[in-house]
This record gives C-alpha cells, sequence and structure tokens, in this order.
C-alpha cells in the first residue's frame, strides 16, 4: 500500500475537517492530495450566443469575476490546508494542491480520481437535511456507492 489519501476539497468547514481528521487520525508519512473540481461556468464566460438571456449578458461580467474569485477561495483554503498539514509534521513534498475544471461531473471526476491509484477517499459530509440528500444527493454519497476498490471515509 502506497498510503495515498485523496480529500475532496473545497473552501468549506467541512473539507477543513477532513484535513483536521487527517491529522488526528493518520501518519505523516501518506501522501496527501487536496482536489478541487472547479464548475464549468467559466465555458458560460466564454460564450457569446444568442440563446443566453438579456440579463445574464448585462450581468455576465460580474459572474466570471465571481468565478474567478471562487477558485481564489479555493486556492487560500488549499495553502491553509497544506500549511496545517506541515505543521502537524507532514512532509511538504508529499502533499499535492490539485484543481481541475469539471469534466463530466463534479462527483464522477473525483471518483475517476479516486481510481488513478488512491488508497483512501476522504470526504467532509455536506450539511444537507435527511430529506435533502435523499432527494438530491449528495457528491459524498456519489462517491460512496459508485468508487471501486477505493476506500471512502466520509468525515461528519
Amino acid at each position: 500500500m502506497n498510503n495515498r489519501l485523496l480529500v475532496a476539497f473545497d473552501d468549506s468547514e467541512n473539507a477543513m475537517r477532513a484535513v483536521e481528521f487527517i491529522i488526528q487520525y493518520f501518519t505523516a508519512d501518506h501522501e496527501i492530495t487536496l482536489f478541487n473540481v472547479l464548475p464549468d461556468s467559466a465555458v458560460l464566460c466564454a460564450m457569446n450566443s444568442p440563446e443566453l438571456t438579456p440579463y445574464f449578458l448585462s450581468q455576465k461580467s460580474s459572474f466570471c469575476i465571481l468565478e474567478d474569485k471562487k477558485k481564489e477561495l479555493i486556492d487560500k483554503a488549499m495553502q491553509k490546508a497544506e500549511k496545517k498539514l506541515v505543521n502537524a509534521g507532514f512532509d511538504r513534498k508529499n502533499i499535492k494542491l490539485k484543481m481541475e475544471h469539471r469534466k463530466i461531473g463534479i462527483a464522477r471526476d473525483l471518483i475517476a480520481e479516486a481510481q488513478s491509484g488512491y488508497d483512501v477517499v476522504i470526504l467532509g459530509r455536506r450539511g444537507l437535511s435527511g430529506i435533502k440528500e435523499f432527494l438530491i444527493g449528495s457528491v459524498s454519497q456519489k462517491v460512496l456507492h459508485s468508487v471501486k476498490g477505493v476506500s471512502v471515509m466520509i468525515v461528519n
């Protein structure tokens, strides 16, 4: 076993709790990848189609700036998480920060990454109510039920 951990990461408290869980329960010899799938709304920013509503077109620049800001927030959160791991004794060379644009879906992109050679996927549990989670699902639910050959841990 290579001790490779994949952490589904964003700028939420749940993602940071997953990092704190790793610090508490895993040893410093693990390789850790903090992985984020960015929504593909950047495609909308580049689109110039007559089907787009006039309202969207008038607000397009504000919308696209927000997407850049979200990426910046995630990057800062990743840096903070990396610093926490290093301060806890994890070697910086064993910590990878990885952001990718959505290809087929956030959960499916995470599953594809997980099955590329990781031993454990660690996710923070999303704060959906039981009914909402049942009706619309969540990334953690989809990963838990779909990933093959990789252990999945959901941190509360």
